[in-house]
Formats: C-alpha cells, sequence, structure tokens
C-alpha cells in the first residue's frame, strides 16, 4: 500500500549555502514581481522588502569574503546582479511620469 505523501513530508535541505542564497533570491524576485507569490497566486511588487533582501545578500557578500568557494561566490555575484538589474528597473517604473 503507497500512502500520497504532501510536500509538507518532505523536509527542505539546509546548511547549503548555494540553496541559502537561492532562496533569498526567490524572496527577492518575489518582492520584485518577477515571480508569483505561491501563497496569494499573484505577482506583485513591494519595493521595501526587495531593497531588504537585496541588502542582506549585499551583506553576506560583505562578511563572508574570503570565506567562500569560488562557485558560490559566482552563484551570490550572479544572484545579486540580477536582483540588482531589477531594482533598477522597478525604480525606473515606480519614479516615471504616468501618461495623461
Amino acid at each position: 500500500m503507497s500512502a500520497e505523501r504532501a510536500a509538507a513530508d518532505m523536509p527542505l535541505p539546509g546548511g547549503d549555502f548555494r540553496m541559502l542564497v537561492t532562496r533569498l533570491s526567490f524572496q527577492g524576485m518575489m518582492s520584485l514581481g518577477m515571480l508569483e507569490n505561491p501563497l496569494t497566486g499573484k505577482k506583485g511588487s513591494d519595493a521595501k522588502s526587495a531593497r531588504m533582501i537585496i541588502d542582506d545578500l549585499l551583506m553576506i557578500r560583505d562578511k563572508t569574503k574570503g570565506n567562500l568557494e569560488a562557485d558560490e561566490a559566482e552563484h551570490l555575484d550572479r544572484v545579486l546582479e540580477s536582483l540588482e538589474v531589477a531594482w533598477g528597473e522597478l525604480e525606473q517604473n515606480e519614479t516615471a511620469p504616468a501618461d495623461s
């Protein structure tokens, strides 16, 4: 007899730096309106939350400088670059004058 398993029954891996950065990047992408929020099923931006996540990742990069493996540092840099570009686009869209 095979019982169905739910996602909640499967523990997520912890203690992996790349996975931590990836989880934070998903939160950042949701806050930037790039990804759908799985709880609401909708996309929406929250500039303050997005900036907080980017700042947290910048702090992690600064605090771990020299202690990361090359692939970990590259992953963090790529994530930050992607989020910073999206942040810039969000800022431009929010400050652009509305069409009359």
